[in-house]
């Protein structure tokens, strides 16, 4: 059997260098900034040239972090745009692999599996990948870096680590490269999938380092990790079983939807119910569309500057429902036995968890069942109402008191300015 070879392409500084292709400058050379000047100073910089990053700029700071003897251009972001570009790319990719062999990791990263390709094109794992990387310039003017590996988490380890010092922006390891580069490197926090809270509990074990992972005895290991510590030993010896075939074949055994915001300003209690019920409202709504159905939800609020730990909680409903009038009722009542009304609130997040087909909702001896087929088939006439004349066609009248999001938010992508 061949052994299997991977490659992760990573899009340099992507919203940037789109920005920077439309007005005809290089990314390399231009310091430009993709941030939305409408938020202040403080507005987060989606993402900056590599021009500003060999300035020492980190990547995500906030506009007023950047130094002042810096001249910049500021771009508004464009979501829409950008995820037309990611969609063009990726076509590129196609002319050259199946869909099979591609995960697409996030709007500018993706793996491929190259395996198969590299008899068929003639060519090594590095021609290979340097092919599809000149193909994505010559026809979008992106330039890529890219990691080449043995296995999934070894390609991405290598896009993340050694590509940033190879000359071509290209690194690779196996795993007797990876040993010998990435074992001892510090802050492990660099490799994919360690975040802070991991490292911080490594830490007081006295763990550092991947090799210090790789040395540890494991059932100490799964004493503090539970059944993760097998990812966390495997990726230690640069060992990862899944492959691209897995994670497209992977079914979920249990299905949510949440959504999340972040307020631009201090929100009172009253005024960050209101955006709760228009969250609420989005999400039900989807529900209806996808002919699902749910029996928990969950409620999460953080407030301003961190004065007091964020609130919130979750709560089993009677039944499978996707009524709107159920759901919120719930909603209000998680609202306002959690949330402090003492402090002013800067972010929400709901969740509705365990969805189930449409079939599975429940009808009980009190169930009005005239009354929620009216109110479901109202549903789907709002649904196919927003999908004909857009998101802001029909609204609650909620979204049109002071403090509501709907509207703005309806007209963004991600979270940010969607571009023309």
């Amino acid at each position: 059997m061949l052994d299997k070879m991977y490659c992760c392409i990573d899009l340099k500084s992507f919203y940037a260098s789109v920005e920077c292709v439309e007005r005809g400058l290089d990314p390399m050379k231009t310091n430009l900034i993709v941030a939305d000047p409408t938020r202040g100073s403080g507005s987060i910089c989606l993402a900056i040239t590599p021009a500003m990053k060999a300035l020492g700029i980190k990547n995500r700071c906030r506009v007023f972090q950047i130094p002042k003897n810096v001249e910049y251009i500021t771009a508004m972001p464009q979501m829409r745009k950008y995820m037309e570009i990611s969609a063009d790319i990726y076509s590129v990719y196609l002319r050259y692999v199946s869909p099979d062999d591609i995960h697409v990791y996030s709007i500018d990263e993706c793996f491929i599996d190259m395996t198969d390709y590299l008899k068929l094109y003639k060519k090594t794992p590095l021609e290979f990948t340097v092919m599809l990387m000149d193909a994505v310039y010559n026809e979008t003017g992106i330039c890529a870096s890219a990691g080449i590996g043995t296995n999934l988490f070894l390609c991405k380890v290598a896009l993340d680590i050694t590509a940033k010092h190879s000359p071509n922006f290209i690194g690779f390891l196996d795993e007797k490269k990876f040993k010998e580069t990435v074992w001892t490197h510090r802050p492990i926090t660099d490799v994919w999938n360690i975040g802070r809270g991991i490292a911080a509990r490594l830490e007081r074990m006295g763990i550092f380092d991947l090799k210090g992972v790789a040395e540890f005895p494991e059932s100490m290991l799964y004493k503090e990790f539970g059944v993760n510590a097998e990812f966390l030993i495997d990726h230690a010896n640069g060992r990862e079983p899944c492959t691209i075939k897995d994670i497209h074949e992977y079914k979920s055994k249990s299905a949510s939807i949440s959504n999340s915001q972040i307020l631009f300003e201090d929100y009172g209690y009253n005024d960050a119910l209101t955006v709760m019920k228009e969250m609420v409202d989005l999400q039900v709504l989807e529900l209806v569309d996808r002919h699902l159905v749910t029996d928990s939800i969950s409620l999460h609020i953080g407030y301003s500057k961190d004065v007091i730990k964020p609130s919130g909680g979750t709560r089993k409903l009677d039944g499978f429902t996707n009524s709107y009038k159920k759901i919120i009722s719930h909603f209000e009542a998680l609202y306002n036995e959690t949330v402090n009304k003492a402090f002013p609130i800067r972010k929400i997040s709901i969740g509705l968890c365990n969805l189930q087909d449409d079939y599975m909702a429940s009808i009980t001896l009190f169930t009005d069942v005239e009354a929620e087929e009216r109110e479901r088939k109202l549903q789907e006439t709002v649904v196919d109402i927003k999908k004909r004349y857009g998101k802001n066609s029909i609204l609650k009248g909620i979204s049109y008191t002071e403090k509501a999001t709907a509207r703005s938010r309806n007209k963004m992508v991600g979270g940010h300015n969607g571009g023309e």
